[in-house]
């Protein structure tokens, strides 16, 4: 049942699915404590608003967060022409190139940002790309989420042992790897450093894998635009050399994330439980 509802969604007009998933991000904001109660504490210690002045961003980010939900189907379902058509400008394609030009990989990190999902399409149209995944928890997504993602030149790699050795042939052979930097890692793949001004666990495995093969990192996000305009690629090099130290690495990645997000903090995905203490690893509280 579910799955048809998202295969009639899909070809709902882009502007409509935003105005439906705006509707629903009320719907689930008013209608779960848990949830709206995570998105208001992440925003509001973010610093990216001033104390007791995050309420016309907060209205935003509520909209946005079910936006990013009801787009899905017009991004995995419908023909992959079609999907690309609704990404209408690339900005920063020149670090892509330059990084293929080196002939060491290129590690693209997308954050929980805008429209994510249409990144890696976006990329496999043009180029090979092996994107690091972790399965739903809802069974029946899944195989709609991997017809949705391995399309183009897409190859997908759980995160497990297998999935990273695949990673790191894939940037043996030149060529390109997505990363979520800002998910939680399992325990031991991560350590505790700062992201916006809270103590987060943070994967180790980006800045591991740059300096095993000399890959190139380029951060990428897909900004939603206004009345169901379509989105536009950005893409920024990271902007200075990664220490040895992991922790320290870790600390310029969150810095980098943090940086995009200031620039767009409606189009975050606040409500994503970003601090919490993976199973088994200790908490730095």
């Amino acid at each position: 049942m579910m799955a048809t509802l998202l295969r009639v969604l899909a070809y709902l007009p882009l502007w409509l699915l935003h105005f439906l998933g705006a509707a629903a991000g009320w719907a689930t904001y008013l209608g779960s404590r848990r949830y709206a109660a995570r998105m208001r504490e992440n925003l509001t210690a973010s610093g990216v608003c001033a104390p007791g002045r995050c309420g016309g961003l907060l209205r935003r980010v509520v909209a946005e967060a079910g936006k990013s939900v009801l787009e899905l189907p017009a991004i995995w379902l419908r023909p992959e022409r079609q999907a690309l058509q609704l990404l209408k400008q690339c900005h920063g394609w020149e670090h892509v190139e330059a990084a293929l030009a080196r002939g060491k990989g290129l590690i693209f990190l997308t954050p929980h940002m805008g429209c994510f999902e249409i990144t890696s399409l976006y990329y496999a149209a043009r180029h090979p790309i092996t994107v690091l995944y972790r399965p739903p928890r809802l069974h029946w997504l899944q195989p709609l989420m991997e017809a949705g993602r391995k399309r183009g030149q897409v190859t997908l790699a759980p995160t497990d042992v297998g999935g990273v050795r695949a990673l790191f042939r894939a940037l043996r052979r030149g060529e390109a790897i997505g990363i979520l930097p800002d998910q939680v890692p399992g325990q031991g793949e991560g350590v505790w450093v700062d992201f916006l001004g809270r103590p987060a666990y943070t994967m180790t495995l980006a800045p591991r894998l740059a300096r095993s093969t000399g890959a190139a990192i380029v951060f990428a996000y897909a900004e939603r635009l206004p009345h169901g305009a379509g989105y536009e690629l950005w893409l920024e090099a990271l902007s200075e050399d990664l220490p040895e130290d992991p922790a320290a690495a870790a600390e310029v990645i969150n810095r980098a994330v943090e940086g995009l997000i200031r620039k767009k903090p409606e189009q975050y995905l606040w409500s994503y439980n970003r601090y919490k203490v993976p199973k088994g690893a200790m908490s730095n509280e």
